[in-house]
């Protein structure tokens, strides 16, 4: 006999948060659903944290034990009755989630869940590749060279000179929260920051230094509506943005950010037009340099698309949802019920 999904409690929706993954940002996922499970409309939902590392898929109950994950439909079993999920909300960051694996296996069975496309998810957890993609539709992004594993040994540092200067950043090309990342101020620190970033990804960006203010900005979209969220300023006595300063306080952030009308604006329009250009689904977070051009004008430049952002209590998102007098409860029931 096949289980009805909403035989769990009446006919409320099952909600998977799903997190943990295998990247060195499976602690930071933890946290990002405890927020997620606090902020889920429980009256509507019923809500279980899936946490999944390697092939230890399993749920969390509510009585402190666990229940092991079915990978053949992502069912698990509870007080002797197995239960189907009704939709997944991805809030893996790093790998499987925001690369585009885990979003794979919810469409092979078939399960509506809250981040973009495969094709999206890879692509956007690709910096390199994001920036080039963008890059043809008019958006600024700063000049980079892509390094594969094995060829820092043959990289030209004159060449770095030339594209790049400095000072720049060496990072991933494909993680997050900052991990790996290095502000390189002369050439005689490039190669031990190529080390570090080689730690954590195969590929590896060196992009130029984009001096300016640093914001955030969330968007989301539904069918009925178009909801670009207030800017966050980022300002930190850090070199920039980095672990210490995204997670232990180490940051003033300003919602909404102190940004002129005019600017405010261009931002949100470009936000929303990259949301479009990806085709993306579910909450994204942009982040941008606001420099100036050589006329002195004001210059947006995007720093990179997160397509899991940080969802605790003090991440950005819900930030801003609070700054746009919004309830996140009702921000993840939208989402949530968008994919019905």
């Amino acid at each position: 006999m096949k289980l009805n999904k909403n035989s769990v409690n009446n006919n409320k929706r099952t909600i998977a948060i799903v997190c943990g993954g295998d990247s060195s940002e499976h602690d930071v996922s933890l946290r990002s659903a405890q927020g997620l499970y606090s902020f889920f409309d429980k009256d509507r939902y019923n809500v279980y944290v899936v946490d999944v590392k390697g092939t230890d898929w399993h749920v969390n109950l509510a009585d402190g034990s666990i229940a092991v994950i079915d990978k053949n439909d992502f069912s698990f079993m509870e007080n002797g009755k197995m239960r189907l999920f009704d939709y997944a909300y991805i809030t893996i960051h790093g790998t499987p989630g925001e690369n585009g694996i885990m979003p794979g296996y919810f469409d092979l069975i078939n399960m509506p869940y809250s981040t973009s496309s495969v094709l999206v998810e890879a692509m956007t957890f690709n910096k390199y590749v994001l920036n080039n993609y963008l890059r043809g539709f008019g958006v600024n992004v700063a000049p980079s060279i892509l390094l594969r594993r094995g060829e820092e040994e043959t990289l030209d540092e004159q060449r770095v000179m030339d594209e790049i200067g400095m000072p720049c950043f060496v990072k991933p090309s494909a993680d997050g929260s900052s991990f790996g990342v290095s502000k390189v101020k002369n050439i005689d620190q490039l190669a031990p920051a190529l080390r570090l970033a080689f730690m954590e990804s195969d590929e590896v960006m060196i992009e130029s230094f984009m001096e300016g203010t640093e914001i955030s900005i969330g968007v989301y979209k539904t069918r009925e509506k178009s909801v670009v969220l207030p800017a966050t300023e980022v300002v930190t006595s850090n070199e920039f943005f980095d672990y210490d300063a995204k997670y232990n306080g180490q940051v003033q952030e300003i919602t909404p950010a102190r940004l002129s009308d005019d600017v405010a604006r261009k931002v949100a329009d470009e936000t929303s037009r990259i949301y479009d250009l990806l085709h993306a689904n579910g909450i994204l977070r942009i982040d941008y340099i606001i420099g100036k051009d050589e006329n002195g004008g004001d210059k947006i430049m995007m720093l990179e698309v997160n397509t899991t952002p940080g969802m605790t209590a003090t991440s950005f998102i819900p930030q801003q949802v609070r700054a746009a007098g919004l309830d996140i409860k009702d921000v993840l029931t939208d989402i949530v019920e968008n994919q019905f």
